[in-house]
């Protein structure tokens, strides 16, 4: 029976880690040992055949990492992404994102993550970003981010709605790519998405 601290040496590197990945390496490994040291506290169970160890979870930007492997495929956007760039002042307790699969949220240890249904053919305009721990994290532009949020929010309805996201008027003047966003608009083929966009650009971007 494999002891925890020789798991410990041979996987922590992963950091997140599911069943399959620990076969690789341990074809013969028994699988109920993860159920013995999540009750014993030593790592926990993210999903069903995923895991994380508990220092790894302290670490900066694991709830990212963890968001992108949790449901796949997915790429973190909406208010998640928009606080990452600062476009936005508030902290953000849950994980969203976007996936071409039916929307879905998962609680654990880490927190919520919150996965929002979109288009397959929608499922672009994201990028790569290296995080401390030498694996990369699937965020959406910044550009996108803000139109997946209006795209999937028909609640938005009024420039007082706008107004109410809060949204950064310096980032929005100085760093934000309106034309780059109009490009993007395009592509969705939306006219209501068209109707919060004109709103939006009204309110942030009226010069």
């Amino acid at each position: 029976m494999m002891k925890y601290i020789d798991f410990y040496r041979a996987f922590s590197g992963l950091g997140c880690f599911d069943v399959n990945q620990v076969r690789m390496v341990q074809p013969d490994f028994d699988r109920s040992a993860l159920t013995r040291w999540v009750a014993s506290g030593y790592i926990a169970q993210l999903k069903k055949g995923l895991y994380a160890f508990k220092q790894w979870m302290a670490l900066p930007d694991t709830d990212q990492i963890a968001a992108n492997l949790i449901y796949r495929p997915s790429y973190i956007s909406l208010y998640t992404a928009l606080a990452y760039y600062g476009m936005i002042p508030e902290f953000i307790a849950r994980t969203t994102s976007v996936t071409t699969l039916k929307t879905a949220a998962f609680s654990n240890e880490m927190g919520t993550f919150d996965y929002r249904h979109i288009k397959p053919d929608l499922f672009w305009g994201f990028h790569m970003i290296d995080s401390i721990h030498q694996r990369k994290i699937l965020i959406a532009l910044p550009e996108k981010a803000l139109l997946d949020l209006l795209y999937l929010t028909p609640s938005l309805k009024t420039e007082d709605d706008m107004l109410q996201l809060r949204l950064d008027e310096d980032y929005m003047t100085d760093e934000f790519d309106w034309e780059q966003t109009r490009q993007l608009l395009e592509r969705f083929d939306s006219q209501a998405l068209s109707h919060r966009y004109n709103l939006l650009q009204k309110v942030y971007h009226n010069d």
